[in-house]
């Protein structure tokens, strides 16, 4: 049941950001203190300007939703390119381990929000102490790292794939009893199928390893699975949840290919679905948006894969068949704003356009009710996600 609403009070705090482009290097000794700075539980006026860690397509997404609500956004990222830096007002580009650039963002901006992982915890933990930062830094820490995210997923009593973890040579064998096939993956910064490996038998683990360069990784047993689903959730400052209808994912090449809004399964492995991603979004005690990707097996169990704090591929076909998207939902939620309505008001296939699959851009502005996004980026590479459509159809089954 959504909870009640009141009027959130005026921010107080105001910023004006300025362009910041920073090479140094800060000083290796300056070890912040860990503890997240508490934010502050006030609305963003118009006008206040949104940090955004990261300048890739989600970051780029979610500034053009900012701007739409008033805000200004200052994109923080070591590629001068960054797609998202082409919409934003504000631009830093350093590396993110420079704590001096870091100090600066912080001080340039309102709030603090990321559109991917794969952020130094110390940075972030520079940045909390001059802004709040949403969803924060204990959600970061536990997304950025797949032990230690399976290992929160169970001590919240939230099923997984079967796993073990691998930091050390003498993990080797006792992770086998895990089964094979299996797929052993990075601990830390892979993604859409970089960093992992299959491996069939137990005589192959040890290889396996060497070729991720034996650093700390997961080794996830196979789940016979009759589909892949997700759900994204946003929760508000006040501890408020709205999510999105469950939908269906097709993975190509490990990356994903289409996402089906609604998903076809029954409605209360639906309602099951949605009620994890709630209950995840509450035990980090999140502020902003929640992607949970899950496994539903042929005996209609859910499993969860993986959680990323933040806008999700597989959020896109929001963006066309929903009033509010995930990108908007995503700024008001970390801005401090009213949650808006999830529901949907079409149907939708959302599919990705990989490498130089975006050349056919024409083709897709001349097709009947489908919507076409692109990202800004240079040089098209196999693999390399350049843009989606979005594909809409009148309603089968009415939005719950």
């Amino acid at each position: 049941m959504l909870g009640a609403r009141s009027k959130p009070p005026v921010c107080r705090k105001r910023r004006r950001a300025a362009n910041v482009t920073n090479d140094a290097i800060s000083n290796p000794n300056d070890t912040p203190n860990v503890t997240p700075n508490a934010a502050p539980n006030e609305a963003l006026p118009p006008g206040a300007t949104i940090g955004i860690l990261g300048g890739g397509q989600l970051g780029r997404m979610a500034a053009l939703a900012a701007t739409a609500l008033g805000y200004r956004c200052h994109v923080f990222s070591p590629d001068a390119d960054a797609p998202a830096k082409e919409v934003s007002t504000a631009q830093t580009t350093a590396p993110y381990e420079d704590r001096d650039a870091a100090r600066a963002f912080a001080a340039a901006v309102d709030v603090v929000t990321f559109e991917f992982e794969n952020v130094p915890d110390e940075t972030l933990a520079v940045i909390a102490k001059g802004a709040p930062v949403r969803p924060g830094v204990d959600a970061l820490h536990i997304s950025q790292d797949r032990a230690i995210e399976k290992t929160f997923l169970g001590d919240n009593e939230i099923g997984t794939t079967p796993w073990a973890p691998i930091i050390t040579a003498a993990d080797l064998d006792p992770a086998a009893a895990t089964g094979f096939p299996a797929i052993l993956k990075t601990a830390r910064f892979g993604y859409d199928g970089k960093g992992q490996v299959r491996v069939d038998t137990a005589d192959d683990l040890a290889a396996a390893w060497a070729e991720i360069n034996q650093v700390p990784a997961v080794l996830e047993g196979f789940v016979d699975f009759e589909r892949e689903i997700s759900v994204i959730v946003a929760r508000s400052t006040g501890g408020e949840t709205r999510s999105y209808v469950p939908v269906d994912n097709v993975h190509r090449d490990h990356i994903l290919f289409t996402t089906t809004a609604p998903s076809t399964i029954d409605a209360t492995i639906a309602e099951a679905a949605q009620a994890i991603a709630d209950r995840i979004s509450g035990a980090l005690n999140l502020v902003g948006l929640l992607a949970v990707e899950m496994f539903v097996t042929h005996d209609g169990d859910i499993l969860v894969n993986e959680i990323a704090p933040r806008p999700h591929n597989s959020g896109h076909w929001t963006m066309d068949a929903c009033a509010v998207s995930q990108f908007e939902q995503f700024i008001r939620a970390v801005s401090g704003l009213p949650l808006g309505d999830p529901a949907r008001h079409s149907d939708a296939v959302m599919t990705n356009l990989i490498g130089d699959e975006a050349d056919q851009w024409l083709k897709f502005l001349n097709e009947d009710g489908a919507c076409l996004h692109l990202y800004g980026k240079t040089e098209s590479r196999p693999g390399r996600k350049m843009g989606h459509v979005n594909r809409l159809s009148p309603m089968v089954r009415p939005a719950p």
